[in-house]
């Protein structure tokens, strides 16, 4: 039934689609800019999930479940998802089912019917990702927002999506029996080195109050891919220098807290969507691992003007972890 559906807007697919991959996501252009509106009471609420896209299975519904639970108490006003949006190898096409069979037809209750902004991970990549990046997906269903990397302002706290698969060697010169489409990536280090200094102007020129910064691999983790040296010495200093608050991630299937010992950055893993790898941990200093949890889950993230507070649930929506900071106000004499 479902390709059923899809027939009828092949041809109107199809036009977009060369339109899109010849007009958009060049290695030049500058950082798209998006408006979330706050809530009235200046609060802003969501949830982060990362690595879910398998068809409902390896207990994806069920996370699925308790997210629209949580997301309904929490009334939360998007979501975010860290990438690895559809296994194993992407999406084949505008057309390829896996977009209801993995998103929509699993992310269906009422309190997740809102935006959600999508970076793409490594699995993406071996896929056709002109097509998970193209609007046209949203005429399926309207929450999705993905791009290679954007900016999202949410007045008190403004987020930047960064696209990291291009900085991982690996992929380029031992990518094994994987095929990665990497149009509108080469030339791989003008790509790279626009992106730097895309995010480095954008973190510089930000008036918010918080700064997140959102990306698929981590930079710091104890879970089985580790950290990635990559970001460690070309991303990263730049996160330090524009005190960037928090970095969120995926990649490691598991669910991780790690405090920066160089700085005030926090370093979150939201990679438990679905698959998660048992028993897969590193051990780090225990003044940098707060936390580690090698199952699914996701978690949940409430900011406000002084506070930032963020929240780890397992499977069954249990809380395994919580963690808050606190911004210092401004006064000024009259």
């Amino acid at each position: 039934m479902a390709s059923l559906k899809y027939k009828p807007m092949n041809f109107i697919f199809h036009v977009f689609y060369l339109i899109f991959i010849f007009s958009a996501h060049s290695s030049t252009a500058e950082l798209k800019r998006l408006l979330q509106p706050a809530k009235p009471d200046g609060i802003v609420r969501f949830l982060v999930i990362g690595d879910w896209g398998r068809g409902g299975s390896y207990n994806q519904s069920n996370v699925a479940l308790q997210m629209g639970e949580t997301g309904e108490k929490l009334n939360i006003d998007f979501v975010i998802s860290t990438g690895d949006n559809f296994y194993d190898n992407g999406l084949l096409g505008l057309d390829d089912s896996a977009f209801q069979d993995s998103f929509t037809n699993i992310y269906n209750a009422s309190s997740l019917q809102k935006p959600w902004y999508t970076v793409l991970g490594n699995h993406d990549y071996r896929g056709d990702v002109e097509a998970q990046l193209s609007p046209m997906l949203r005429a399926l269903d309207k929450r999705w927002v993905c791009m290679r990397s954007f900016v999202v302002n949410a007045e008190i706290v403004e987020f930047l999506f960064v696209d990291t698969t291009p900085f991982v060697d690996k992929y380029f010169v031992q990518p094994n029996k994987h095929v990665y489409d990497w149009r509108g990536v080469l030339p791989r280090q003008r790509y790279l080195n626009n992106l730097l200094k895309e995010v480095d102007v954008a973190l510089k020129e930000s008036t918010a109050k918080w700064k997140i910064v959102i990306g698929h691999h981590p930079i710091k983790s104890a879970g089985h891919h580790r950290n990635t040296i990559e970001l460690e010495k070309q991303l990263l200093p730049i996160l330090h220098a524009n005190e960037v608050d928090l970095y969120v991630n995926g990649h490691d299937h598991c669910l991780e807290h790690i405090s920066s010992v160089e700085s005030k950055i926090q370093f979150m893993t939201s990679g438990g969507g679905s698959k998660a790898w048992k028993g897969d941990v590193n051990h780090l200093d225990p003044e940098e691992l707060k936390f580690y949890y090698d199952g699914q889950g996701f978690m949940s993230v409430d900011i406000s003007e002084a506070e930032l507070r963020v929240v780890f649930y397992d499977v069954s929506g249990n809380v395994l972890h919580h963690w808050k900071t606190y911004k210092e106000a401004l006064y000024f004499a009259s």
